[in-house]
């Protein structure tokens, strides 16, 4: 399937809202592909892609995951959005054609982050956070920040994710928690 052709198929499933989004992070993550030397189309289709499952709601969510095997745990529960990234690696796969596991690994984490991501991980998930259509405090100094150090850009956006989580006193998925605390690692050395 061609880029012009998930796009048209994703423009069907999506909210108007959530297609500009997507387009929004596609083009993001081909940008930030570029500059810091990431296969640019690969980013285009998993910025596009990111959120194929995002509006899958209710026990189709935990339906989809007993299916496809994706772990549901009590956070998840909790918070099932959060499972949209599992979700979207397998809508990429079996709507889209997707066969790159680079490209899955990248949607599957989005949400979360985890530990040791690789750097089409990492574009697609600070692409997320700073597309074009998000408008909160901070969020000009971390798009600059992810053109300069990709990482830095990362650690600041998981603890502006992990203090609003904390505020909003719901769970902290732990793999965001392995995510910073893998990123803070490996910038010591």
């Amino acid at each position: 399937m061609t880029i012009n052709e998930m796009k048209g198929k994703l423009e069907e499933v999506l909210s108007s809202k959530r297609f500009k989004h997507s387009l929004g992070v596609m083009d993001t993550a081909a940008s930030l592909a570029e500059r810091h030397g990431e296969d640019r189309e690969k980013a285009a289709i998993a910025g596009l892609l990111h959120d194929c499952a995002r509006e899958i709601k209710g026990q189709a969510v935990f339906d989809l995951c007993e299916k496809y095997h994706i772990n549901v745990d009590y956070i998840t529960l909790a918070q099932p959005e959060l499972l949209h990234g599992p979700i979207g690696a397998v809508v990429a796969a079996r709507d889209y054609g997707v066969e790159d596991k680079d490209i899955l690994s990248a949607i599957e984490c989005h949400t979360t982050g985890r530990e040791n991501m690789t750097l089409l991980d990492k574009i697609i998930f600070i692409a997320d956070y700073i597309e074009p259509g998000r408008k909160f405090p901070g969020v000009d100094e971390v798009r600059e920040l992810a053109y300069r150090d990709l990482d830095r850009s990362i650690l600041v956006s998981l603890d502006n994710t992990i203090r609003y989580v904390m505020d909003k006193g719901v769970f902290i998925h732990p793999d965001t928690i392995f995510a910073r605390n893998f990123i803070i690692k490996e910038n010591m050395r």
